[in-house]
């Protein structure tokens, strides 16, 4: 019993003295950023992101909009041709190339005239018919005084002198709503009238004086051959412009893509051509922003966004001088992150040929017109031939040589007139004054109507909105025949219903 007591005693005295060892190891101290950190965070300090950057190209096959800017008498292959930028060509959201860009090129082409071409052209005193000229353009100067070597192919269908078409006033439009929306389309249409007025003061256009200058001369049968100042031509680049890159700073990018704001109007380029012969509904249209859309100082659409839709109406023409007609609508946006979206937009305005008469309607349907002086051509011709007819005399008197002269110039121009004048015979100028009226009556009311026709790279003015769907009224929800709750009414920016 006494060996267990002190064995116990022994143990009790060692184990207090381990305890008391224990308690003077010293607590370890963690050193200041040596923290563990969570299992969910890096132990390497975050680098921040290096700044995006977008290049500022104008892509091959981008369109330059030129306007020659002096009168051209056609002589021969390899004439220089001088010409301006029209309108200004962006790079993301910079103009790269302002508008009065100066453009050097030169004549590439001359078409050779078929006899069969000829023989017709002779047939109507016209000896000198018109040839086809083809232009290249091949050297970009800034106004910096930088230059740039092009290589460029001209759209087909270019090559004329354009007009600004705008649609019909809003306070024409149905339904009608004079509110912030529609004034700043109504704003944006009056800013492009006065953008494209202003590219063409820069060029040297004929005055009335010059025009009816040009016109009589272009009646003698042998005449020269003008490009008049003005025509606009597409050129394709076939190879890149290089300007340099941007920092896009972080708010830029949060901007891109963001709601559209009220009213908006887009600048865009058609990529399909449109003809309202051989268009037909349901078929794909696609246009490309040339133009980026800014709201204040932030970018919502940047210059290469697409815009896809289909075409509504395609009526070609027909005889009676019944004229066609055209009606495109896009229905989806794509910016350059490639994430589509629904809108509505309607045709603003367009860029077409003076001579095609094209109009706009209210709606932004595109018709081509007839011209009125159509009524003034007929009634001249019929005079003429009224003339030739009611002279007394058929021999060799003056009233002979004034039939004769009258007749012809209705059927023949002034070969007519001189060949009338010298066989003094009231026959003949009865019989070619009646040809000149038949003819007039014909071509101007009887043949076939004029087409709408867009050719590739067509400048339009498009407004642009979003879908907005709408919400089943609470008290419609049961009723037989309600509408789904997934269908939607299409609101255009200016506010109608479509």
């Amino acid at each position: 019993m006494a060996v267990a007591r002190v064995f116990c005693t022994i143990v009790l005295s060692l184990t207090c003295a381990c305890a008391s060892q224990a308690q003077e190891v010293p607590v370890p101290q963690l050193t200041p950023g040596s923290e563990r950190k969570p299992a969910s965070v890096s132990s390497n300090p975050v680098q921040p992101a290096p700044p995006q950057t977008v290049a500022l190209t104008v892509a091959k096959g981008s369109p330059l909009q030129v306007a020659l800017d002096r009168e051209i008498q056609v002589k021969k292959v390899g004439q220089p041709v001088h010409g301006r930028i029209v309108e200004p060509v962006y790079a993301f959201d910079h103009i790269v190339v302002p508008v009065g860009s100066e453009i050097v090129g030169e004549v590439t082409e001359i078409e050779i005239v078929s006899g069969g071409k000829r023989t017709l052209a002779a047939l109507n005193a016209d000896f000198t018919p018109v040839r086809k000229v083809e232009i290249g353009f091949k050297e970009l100067v800034l106004a910096d005084g930088r230059r740039f070597p092009l290589h460029t192919s001209v759209t087909p269908g270019s090559g004329q002198v354009i007009e600004f078409v705008t649609a019909a006033n809003e306070k024409e439009k149905k339904n009608f709503v004079k509110d912030k929306a529609s004034g700043k389309t109504q704003e944006a249409k009056q800013q492009a009238h006065q953008e494209w007025d202003n590219a063409m003061k820069q060029l040297k256009t004929p005055g009335k004086i010059r025009r009816l200058e040009r016109y009589g001369e272009a009646q003698l049968p042998v005449h020269r051959q003008y490009i008049p100042a003005g025509t606009v031509y597409f050129a394709e680049l076939d190879d890149p412009l290089e300007f340099g890159t941007e920092v896009m700073t972080a708010p830029m990018a949060s901007a891109i893509g963001s709601a559209l704001p009220d009213g908006s109007v887009v600048h865009a380029r058609l990529v399909t051509p449109l003809s309202s012969a051989t268009a037909h509904k349901g078929q794909d249209v696609e246009a490309v922003l040339s133009q980026p859309l800014m709201d204040g100082d932030r970018l919502i659409l940047p210059q290469g966004s697409r815009l896809k839709g289909t075409v509504k109406q395609a009526q070609p023409a027909r005889r009676m001088k019944k004229n066609g007609q055209l009606r495109i609508a896009f229905s989806e946006l794509v910016p350059p992150d490639g994430i589509q979206q629904k809108v509505v937009t309607t045709l603003e305005g367009v860029q077409a040929g003076k001579n095609a008469n094209v109009k706009l309607d209210s709606e932004g349907g595109a018709e081509a017109t007839t011209s009125k002086s159509r009524y003034l051509g007929t009634a001249v011709s019929l005079g003429l031939a009224m003339m030739a007819a009611s002279s007394g005399q058929d021999h060799d008197g003056d009233a002979g040589g004034h039939s004769g002269a009258a007749g012809g110039l209705g059927g023949f121009k002034l070969v007519g007139m001189v060949v009338g004048a010298v066989a003094r015979s009231r026959a003949f100028g009865t019989t070619m004054g009646a040809y000149g009226a038949a003819a007039s009556i014909y071509t101007h009311f009887m043949a076939r109507g004029h087409e709408v026709e867009f050719p590739k790279n067509t400048a339009m003015q498009i407004g642009i909105g979003t879908r907005a769907a709408t919400t089943t009224p609470p008290d419609k929800e049961k009723a037989p025949h309600s509408v789904p709750s997934e269908s939607a009414v299409l609101i255009d920016s200016g506010g109608y219903l479509k």
